[in-house]
């Protein structure tokens, strides 16, 4: 069994619910939203998945006290306690909430995302690597413009499900494609 767990922030917990949807099998209004066609991703058995938790930690606050990070970068702005940072803080930590959920799960694959000011950041860690990216969406989450938020999440959403999708594939080349991965060997 490969078990998965994320915190969230723009994407609000919407990977964790399609990849617990895709190991469940489950379908019509419970099902998939955001993949459809599973099989051209390859052959993986999806029965050998499961979701450990799915978390929306838009808040430092939370950061702190439900991921246990302790120090936290200090985000550019606040916003009723949510954590604003650029782009390059984003990605960093988006890294600190895989790795804290990570830790805190002990699962085999663990996904941080967060956007304030930029693209959106985006990191799956599991044993032997680290995935870090963007979304291909800009938005600031200082001007509360909804369509462009909206965007910029459900980008996220998408890259990060397909990401996840040729990992647990063995894809790595067509990772390695996309525009904007790192991608390291732990």
């Amino acid at each position: 069994m490969i078990r998965i767990a994320t915190a969230e922030c723009f994407t609000q917990g919407k990977i964790g619910r399609e990849l617990h949807a895709i190991a469940q099998g489950y379908e019509g209004n419970f099902g998939r939203k955001y993949v459809k066609n599973l099989e051209s991703y390859g052959d993986f058995d999806y029965n050998e998945l499961s979701v450990t938790c799915s978390l929306f930690i838009p808040t430092i606050e939370a950061v702190v006290k439900i991921l246990n990070v302790d120090n936290p970068p200090k985000p550019n702005k606040l916003i009723k306690g949510i954590k604003v940072y650029d782009e390059k803080g984003d990605i960093e930590v988006s890294k600190i909430m895989a790795r804290a959920v990570k830790d805190l799960t002990d699962c085999d694959i663990a996904i941080g995302t967060t956007a304030g000011i930029g693209c959106g950041g985006i990191c799956i860690i599991t044993d032997e690597y680290e995935i870090s990216t963007t979304t291909d969406v800009y938005a600031d989450l200082c001007e509360n413009n909804s369509e462009d938020l909206f965007q910029r999440s459900q980008n996220g959403i998408r890259k990060t499900l397909e990401i996840i999708l040729l990992l647990l594939n063995d894809k790595f080349d067509e990772i390695e494609k996309q525009e904007n991965i790192e991608l390291n060997i732990l």
